[in-house]
């Protein structure tokens, strides 16, 4: 006997609908992939809460050799096995946190993120099954939670830092967010805020409250600007 479908919500569809139209008009997909060798992909995963988008945040273990106890998205190297980023995202995500790639609607690849001059980080955008429930691999998860999307143009905390690269001044956006839920204190940054802050100007379509290094009327151009300096500036 087979199972009767679940009642849509009107609501949900309806946010999702108009976020994904929004972020196809940003994919990218394998535009970059051939530049570096060395590639890495995350999943950067939306899902409806209470009728708002949030995004899906992983706490690195303290064990982990690299950025211990540091906030990002799922993610991780690209394996000789994967068909390409998606598929790296998609494993990884399951790998760390129990999410399966039917849980999971890919929407689109946004432009990728340099990082340490040799590593092409690309975010694979995706919408999760909201009644999904994290089962954190201890190895390398400490925790997962929740963030609103608007947070990360409108939050309660937020500060930057200022770092030179190869000569150039660059801005590290740094955002404190405290779960509701047991109060703990997440500090998002770096390259996993830039991400956030990518996929909340393209879905909600706002100025955030903070100043901005994009250009909010022709985001992917700005974006790949940003990354072909870096680019540039890397091989100096």
């Amino acid at each position: 006997m087979s199972r009767p479908c679940p009642p849509r919500d009107p609501d949900r569809n309806s946010v999702v609908d108009t976020a994904r139209a929004r972020l196809e008009k940003y994919d990218v997909g394998t535009k970059y992939s051939h530049l570096l060798p060395n590639k890495y992909s995350v999943l950067v995963p939306l899902l409806v809460k209470e009728g708002k988008l949030h995004l899906l945040f992983t706490l690195r273990s303290e064990k982990l050799r690299k950025a211990p106890g540091e906030v990002c998205f799922p993610g991780g190297k690209c394996e000789p096995t994967d068909a390409d980023d998606i598929a790296t995202a998609l494993r990884e995500a399951q790998e760390e946190v129990g999410l399966h790639p039917h849980q999971v609607e890919v929407v689109c690849r946004l432009v990728p993120y340099l990082y340490e001059s040799s590593t092409l980080v690309t975010p694979v955008v995706g919408f999760i099954d909201q009644n999904f429930q994290a089962q954190p691999n201890p190895s390398e998860v400490k925790d997962v939670f929740l963030v609103p999307l608007d947070y990360f143009l409108c939050p309660d905390v937020y500060f930057r830092r200022h770092f030179v690269y190869s000569g150039h001044p660059y801005i590290v956006h740094c955002f404190e967010y405290t779960n509701p839920k047991g109060g703990m204190t997440y500090l998002i940054k770096g390259m996993t805020a830039n991400f956030a802050i990518l996929v909340a100007l393209i879905v909600l379509g706002k100025k955030p409250t903070f100043d901005i290094e994009l250009n909010l009327d022709d985001l992917i151009s700005s974006c790949e600007e940003f990354f072909f300096h870096k680019h540039t500036a890397s091989k100096l």
